[in-house]
């Protein structure tokens, strides 16, 4: 494969994963620059403040993106060049067969056959408990033969895998059903183009493509609320697709009755087929997320301490946590890093590991500990040195340097004023075991769930 084709690919990805908003303003204008070094991919953008601002958001994403298409590529440069320069780079690129992209949204028309994400299949899902239920309507809804329910409406806060649920439908409906056509599009640019075929006049278009569909799929309605007009063409829609009994999935951050701006009869056509909701992921599934992420990333090698960090300050957002998953990757590769450590990942990770940290405290982490390990809270403060209050007292250390925002000496103080070295040593000491020792790991993986919780 070579650059062009594979920056089709990114620029696809990069779409989908940004929005239609985002990408346009930022992303769409760059253009890839040809090059004669192999292991380097040159990217340029009109003017030096698009190019820092995708430096400072896109960097480690492009070089991710490039190597997961080119595992070759080393370093990926974003420079800024003259807009006509741009422009050539723009039109020469019109010209360069696209080699199956990943549409902004799957469509199918006559002969076409939808492009949904590869990355994003019910096998790829990870399921627990907090998002079980929407998997298994969105897999019953995949099913070939007359849907059980319709519409099929997901809802949970930004990141928690409403869009991969979605193409994961895609897939399995068109690999069921070859013959079957889809459209999935988030609710903006239903909007936009409704909104285009008022002014061309020519709104039977526009109708006939989306509800001549068998699969028709809206991301993101929080996004139309307010827009009377588009609301009431979305509801005719929704109406048709539910009478004639066809596919029909919804996805936004709130339950249907919580949505603001939204009609009520429009509402309680969305709550009346199956709505379910996907809770935040718990410690356990974002942990095994990281896992089948890290499955994804040939040669990468992060310690199991340094993902159980991750796993327990980013709770936000699966996608935060994915994010940050490849961000330290790919700091990694760039630095040349012999080990990803939990020092080097909360030099890179920063702001995301603090954000998303939970206020526990020492004494919390005290009463947990010696709870765990039947000992007096007194003895973790003590100058007693045999093994049964040693190894509880540094693994009382250990949790309360990787989840509070204490510093070293004040830790120490907080176990009988010992000196910040001793911390260090309990903190090394502890991570050694957890590769070694299976119940000092399980010890300290049941301590974390439970002060997280």
């Amino acid at each position: 494969m070579d650059q062009a084709t594979a920056w089709t690919r990114v620029r696809g990805n990069l779409r989908l994963s940004a929005g239609q908003r985002l990408f346009d303003q930022w992303l769409k204008p760059i253009v890839l620059i040809p090059g004669e070094d192999a292991d380097t991919v040159r990217l340029g953008l009109p003017s030096a403040f698009m190019t820092n601002w995708v430096k400072n958001h896109y960097a480690d994403r492009l070089v991710m993106e490039f190597r997961s298409q080119l595992p070759g590529i080393r370093t990926v440069s974003i420079e800024t060049v003259d807009a006509r320069a741009t422009r050539e780079l723009a039109a020469d690129a019109v010209a360069v067969p696209a080699a199956a992209p990943v549409a902004p949204s799957a469509q199918a028309g006559a002969g076409e056959r939808p492009r949904f994400d590869s990355r994003f299949t019910f096998d790829r899902f990870v399921v627990d408990t907090s998002n079980r239920v929407a998997f298994n309507a969105a897999r019953g809804l995949a099913e070939p033969g007359k849907p059980r329910f319709s519409p099929l409406y997901l809802h949970s806060t930004t990141g928690q895998g409403k869009t991969h649920l979605m193409h994961a439908i895609g897939h399995a409906f068109l690999d069921a059903c070859p013959d079957a056509t889809a459209i999935y599009m988030p609710a903006e640019r239903f909007m936009f183009e409704f909104v285009r075929a008022v002014r061309e006049k020519d709104t039977f278009s526009f109708k006939a493509r989306l509800r001549g569909v068998d699969l028709l799929m809206i991301d993101d309605l929080q996004f139309i609320a307010g827009k009377e007009s588009t609301q009431e063409e979305f509801f005719h829609t929704v109406d048709e697709f539910m009478r004639e009994g066809k596919r029909l999935v919804i996805a936004a951050d709130r339950s249907p009755l919580a949505l603001e701006g939204i009609e009520a009869r429009l509402a309680s056509r969305l709550g009346s087929g199956l709505a379910a909701d996907i809770k935040p992921a718990e410690l356990g599934l974002r942990r095994t997320i990281l896992d089948r992420k890290l499955e994804d990333m040939p040669g990468a090698v992060v310690p199991g301490a340094v993902l159980d960090l991750l796993a327990t300050r980013i709770s936000s957002s699966v996608r935060e946590l994915e994010g940050a998953l490849n961000r330290l990757v790919a700091y990694a590769q760039l630095n040349n890093a012999e080990a990803v450590t939990i020092e080097f990942a909360e030099s890179v990770l920063g702001e995301a590991l603090r954000g998303g940290q939970r206020r526990i405290t020492i004494d919390e982490i005290q009463k947990a500990v010696s709870s765990h390990f039947d000992v007096k809270q007194l003895d973790l403060v003590s100058q007693r040195r045999a093994v049964a209050i040693a190894r509880p007292r540094q693994i009382a250390m250990y949790l309360a340097k990787r989840l509070t925002t204490r510093s070293l000496p004040e830790i120490g103080r907080k176990f009988g004023n010992r000196d910040h070295s001793t911390v260090i040593h309990a903190v090394r000491r502890i991570e050694e075991l957890r590769g070694t020792d299976s119940e000092i790991d399980g010890a300290v993986r049941s301590l974390m769930r439970q002060l997280e919780a």
